[in-house]
């Protein structure tokens, strides 16, 4: 069966963002730290994206990700995802990130990914309880028929994911997940990612996006 082959190795359903201006100014002389300085990521947070993302990283706005709790090198990897190099498109697309990454620095990335991982999610809650029970049943078993994959493979039962690969979704907000569902489903999203997700996506109904969105927007 379809669903029994891809079961093992599979990016699960999201992928995370980000939003804002203006940054640090840091040069990899000035750190050396490979995993980023968080105090210094702190002052980027700060100034730029907390009017999307708020400042510890818990977005109170539906559209824009909650960050807070991320893995480190997922963000990063994101953050250089949105940025254009050399007049080259950038791996994912978003004129409005695309725009605030512009100004980042290699180091200014690492530092945003040290203190959003370092920032304690606010647990979430589903607001439909019969589709986030529709939702949880795929997330934690897949649908075979279709060859859906359990969402908790890659992701783990509880959400937290497995860095640095697969993302934190845990309490992420239903809107921003479908989004980037349907982001996957269409295309829009490859090229920042490996094409399981949009194998994934192609086999998922709309409601069964919706569901799994609901579901994990209470997960915990």
């Amino acid at each position: 069966m379809q669903g029994m082959k891809l079961i093992s190795k599979i990016v699960a359903c999201v992928a995370l963002s980000l939003s804002s201006q203006i940054f640090a100014e840091t040069t990899p002389a000035e750190t050396g730290n490979s995993k980023g300085d968080a105090t210094k990521g702190q002052q980027i947070a700060t100034q730029v994206c907390a009017a999307c993302h708020s400042a510890d990283g818990n977005s109170i706005i539906p559209a824009n990700p909650s960050l807070a709790g991320q893995h480190a090198e997922y963000i990063t990897k994101q953050l250089n995802n949105f940025k254009s190099e050399d007049g080259k498109p950038a791996a994912r697309q978003s004129p409005i990130m695309g725009a605030m990454v512009a100004p980042l620095s290699a180091e200014d990335m690492k530092n945003l990914g040290a203190y959003y991982a370092q920032q304690t999610p606010k647990p979430g809650a589903a607001q439909d309880k019969s589709l986030a029970e529709r939702g949880e049943k795929i997330y934690r078993g897949g649908n075979l028929d279709s060859g859906v994959p359990a969402c908790a493979s890659c992701h783990s039962p509880n959400g937290v994911g497995i860095p640095p690969v697969y993302p934190r979704l845990s309490g992420q907000h239903s809107e921003y997940t479908l989004t980037q569902l349907r982001a996957f489903r269409t295309d829009q999203r490859t090229k920042d990612v490996n094409n399981e997700m949009h194998m994934i996506a192609s086999r998922m109904s709309e409601k069964e996006m919706e569901a799994v969105a609901e579901f994990i927007s209470g997960l915990r």
